[in-house]
């Protein structure tokens, strides 16, 4: 469905996004997570048509975006971090508005926007003023105009940002049905636990760079081979450490007092074997186990400088299904992360939002 190969974008000297190969298929729900600045924004706006690439491509459904910027519009709904609204209309004036935008209009209009504001919980608001609307009601709103155009490609950025809890769970709970129904939906966070229980893959984004991309399971999986390894021993300890520094999945191994912590990245049947092996050799172990985390933990230890180099590495050592990425520079910032909404053939509203 959407392919990226290769892309840059540079801002000055500075990468903003290097490098990036990505394939999503149709009708999967993949989330971008990263630290602010990470390259997720920028790498949706080039997708959605809104700010050129520097170097790569993006196809979607084979054809080329860059090509066929106006037709590929169309296929794309877009919803910005940020974005505006108009306080002086009523929520299906301001659905309308958009639908007339893309060509819908009278009766088709109305309908397409009622049931859209019914896929959003936001019937009940119809004649409602848009600036009466709570935060979440107004995420769930410029959600529902997104899609105004029925676009096969969903890209949202931080839809879930700043809702209470309440919120939150019924934006999570829409986005699935609209994945149930075939969307192809990219979003972005920067909360890992977020993303864990609605999407069916994940990248994380660092500084440009998609370091680690999988589904939960195998990014946790991918995480703990990396973990370190603790073992506790009660004889025979010089000889454990030949054993551990003859394993290849051991990167470096240290002793403390009668413990021996190494970084071991081979997986489970490796570990046992690793076990076995020393219990042949005559070594006496008292306990053997690796480190475990939550998703939170996790996040910032992939995210983290010596993260970034240690899973990587440990990455390019096993397959998790997705393309080799390279290295990327710094970001410049997020000041051109911020600004436009979804676009409909170049038009612009009265409050400088791209429309």
């Amino acid at each position: 469905m959407l392919e990226i190969k290769h892309l840059y974008k540079k801002f000055g000297s500075f990468y903003a996004v290097e490098d990036l190969n990505l394939y999503i298929d149709k009708g999967e729900i993949f989330g971008f997570v990263g630290h602010n600045g990470a390259g997720k924004t920028t790498t949706m706006k080039i997708t959605a048509g809104l700010l050129a690439a520097t170097g790569g491509s993006i196809t979607i459904n084979g054809a080329d975006a860059f090509k066929n910027r106006r037709k590929m519009k169309r296929k794309i709904g877009y919803m910005p971090d940020f974005f505006g609204v108009y306080d002086n209309l009523k929520a299906i004036e301001y659905m309308e508005f958009y639908a007339s935008l893309y060509g819908i209009t009278g009766k088709k209009a109305k309908t397409t926007c009622m049931n859209l504001m019914e896929l959003v919980n936001l019937s009940d608001k119809a004649n409602a003023y848009v600036d009466s609307l709570s935060r979440g009601m107004k995420q769930r709103l410029c959600l529902a105009r997104s899609l105004v155009h029925d676009p096969e490609l969903l890209l949202l950025d931080e839809p879930a940002s700043g809702l209470d809890p309440r919120a939150r769970f019924e934006m999570k709970e829409i986005l699935k049905n609209l994945g149930s129904m075939g969307k192809t939906i990219i979003i972005s966070s920067h909360i890992l636990p977020e993303l864990a229980d609605m999407c069916d893959t994940i990248g994380i984004m660092q500084k440009g760079k998609l370091i680690m991309h999988g589904t939960v399971e195998d990014i946790q999986l991918k995480a703990m081979h990396a973990k370190p390894l603790h073992i506790r021993v009660l004889k025979n300890q010089e000889t454990a450490m030949r054993v551990l520094k003859e394993d290849p999945h051991t990167r470096r191994v240290s002793a403390r007092e009668d413990y021996l912590v190494a970084d071991y990245t081979g997986d489970e049947m490796d570990t046992a074997r690793l076990l076995r092996r020393l219990m042949l050799q005559g070594v006496l172990i008292e306990s053997f186990y690796k480190e475990k985390g939550n998703l939170e933990s996790l996040f910032l230890e992939l995210t983290s400088e010596e993260g970034i180099g240690k899973y990587t590495e440990a990455d390019s050592t096993g397959e998790t299904g997705n393309k080799t990425e390279a290295d990327s520079a710094a970001e410049a910032g997020n000041k051109t992360e911020a600004d436009s909404t979804a676009e409909a053939d170049g038009k612009t509203d009265n409050g400088g939002e791209t429309v």
